[in-house]
This record gives C-alpha cells, sequence and structure tokens, in this order.
C-alpha cells in the first residue's frame, strides 16, 4: 500500500476557513502570507478554490483562465466568504497559445517580480469524442486535447518556473487524475493526456532540481479526486476538498517532496520510476 499523511480534513465548510484554515497548523498556514502565488484554472472548480484559500491564508494571487468572467466571480467568492480580495488579480490567458502565455507572464514579472506559488489546473475533459477515440478521433481532436491538458501545462511551467527558482522559492502542484494510472476504454486520449502530465511534472522536478541546485525545489503532482466542477457538474462533493491536501505541500518547509505524488485524501502514490513519497507532508 502506498504511505499516506493521515488526518487530510477533506470536507471542511469553506465559511469557516478562520476557525479550520483548511486544516492547516497555524504556522503553515502564516507561511503562506505574503507569497505570491499563480492559479491556472482559476475561474471554476478546483483552482478557484484553491485561489480562494490562497486568498484566505493571505497571498497575493494572480487568477488566471481564459475566461474573464469566470475569474471576476472567483473574486467575488473570496468577497462572499469574508476574504480580502484586495491582494487579487486577474490576468487571463489561453493555455493553449505560447504567445499569451508569454504575455500573462510578462505582465506577472512586470507587476510581481516572480510568482513563489504555481498551481496548475487548467484542463479539458475528452467530451464529443466519438465512442472509440483512440482509432477513430480526428488528429485534430487529438491535438486539442494534447495542446489544453500537456502542452499548456509547459508552456506555464516554461515560463514561470524560471523566474521563481532565480529568486531560489518555488512551490508548483500540477493537478492530474487518476486517468492518469488508467486505461479506461471511450477515453484513452484523456487518460494518455495525464499520463504524460505526469511524467511531465515529475521531470520538471528532476531538471529544476539539478539546473537551481541551491533553490529550495518542490515541484508535485496532485490527484484531486471526484468533486463538482464544470467537467462533472452531478457531483455533490464540494470542489473544496482538493485545497487541504494542496496547501500541506504549498507551505512545505523546506527539504520537502520534488517529483512525488499525492491524492487529496493524503495518499502518496509510486508511478513510473517514482516512488511513494516516504515522509508525512503536515
Amino acid at each position: 500500500m502506498p504511505a499516506a499523511t493521515p488526518g487530510i480534513q477533506q470536507f471542511l465548510d469553506p465559511t469557516a476557513w478562520r476557525d479550520h484554515r483548511f486544516g492547516l497548523p497555524p504556522e503553515r498556514w502564516q507561511a503562506l502570507s505574503g507569497r505570491t502565488a499563480w492559479i491556472t484554472g482559476a475561474g471554476t472548480g478546483y483552482g478557484r478554490c484553491i485561489a480562494v484559500a490562497l486568498a484566505a491564508a493571505g497571498a497575493q494571487v494572480i487568477l488566471s483562465s481564459r475566461r474573464v468572467e469566470k475569474l471576476n466571480e472567483s473574486v467575488e467568492e473570496m468577497h462572499s466568504l469574508g476574504i480580502p480580495a484586495g491582494k487579487s488579480s486577474v490576468i487571463p490567458l489561453d493555455m493553449t497559445d505560447s504567445g499569451s502565455v508569454e504575455a500573462a507572464a510578462a505582465e506577472v514579472r512586470r507587476r510581481f517580480g516572480s510568482a513563489h506559488i504555481l498551481v496548475h489546473s487548467a484542463a479539458v475533459s475528452a467530451g464529443g469524442l466519438p465512442p472509440w477515440p483512440l482509432t477513430s478521433m480526428t488528429p485534430e481532436q487529438w491535438n486539442r486535447i494534447i495542446a489544453a491538458n500537456v502542452t499548456g501545462a509547459w508552456l506555464i511551467c516554461r515560463t514561470a518556473l524560471p523566474d521563481m527558482l532565480a529568486a531560489g522559492y518555488c512551490r508548483a502542484v500540477l493537478l492530474t487524475s487518476e486517468a492518469g494510472w488508467a486505461f479506461t476504454p471511450g477515453v484513452g486520449p484523456y487518460n494518455a493526456s495525464k499520463s504524460a502530465l505526469n511524467n511531465l511534472g515529475a521531470s520538471l522536478a528532476a531538471e529544476c532540481a539539478a539546473r537551481y541546485a541551491p533553490a529550495d525545489v518542490q515541484i508535485n503532482v496532485l490527484i484531486p479526486g471526484e468533486a463538482r466542477t464544470e467537467m462533472n457538474k452531478g457531483s455533490t462533493i464540494s470542489p473544496y476538498t482538493v485545497v487541504p491536501m494542496t496547501l500541506a505541500l504549498l507551505s512545505h518547509p523546506p527539504a520537502g517532496p520534488n517529483g512525488r505524488f499525492f491524492h487529496r485524501d493524503g495518499r502518496h502514490f509510486p508511478f513510473a520510476y517514482a516512488e511513494a513519497y516516504e515522509r508525512l507532508v503536515l
């Protein structure tokens, strides 16, 4: 069985964030205050919830996605929960367009110098494909999924991580899916994209640790599990369930996990040559 961090509290009421701090002890909650955090996919679902929680902890939050109206709704959710949103900034981008990502990164650099935290949550589903997609979908359909779920993740990391690492501090979490470990018929392209994202995350972690050896590099991959998102509107589970484990990773002290795989419920996963992380993260 994989290792695990016990005591991760998934089902916390976000309206009571002052009382539970999404499961973080006071010193770890304080570690997020004053950090600059860049969140992709911040207009809906997991990305919105993580952005809201980081703002509650006192971080300078940069919210990015294609739809500005959804990003503004995320800021409104902060207001509705009594979270000061004055340090939150909306910087829209298209993850599949390298020019858009580079322009957003230039704006982050101009306004904030560099981020300290990166959370990549943006993704698309395998919806709208033929029943047996791997043997009947078009190249255009394949490219759409890979561009959004793999190339987009690489583009944002390629532009954001060097600035973060040059500043000597890097906490990054890439949200994946259990599909990255699966071979379910009918969603093969999505499975392949998430498996590629897993490898990308761990490969980035290894490369950055080698290239920026003095820096505190912690780049990890997290399975957010099932919840109510635009990809899964029928779920009754709150997407805030991803927040406690995400914040546990983002607030980790130096010499923490790098290139490892986790589940929102606290389990530590192996993947390919990566063993399950052998220590607690909280």
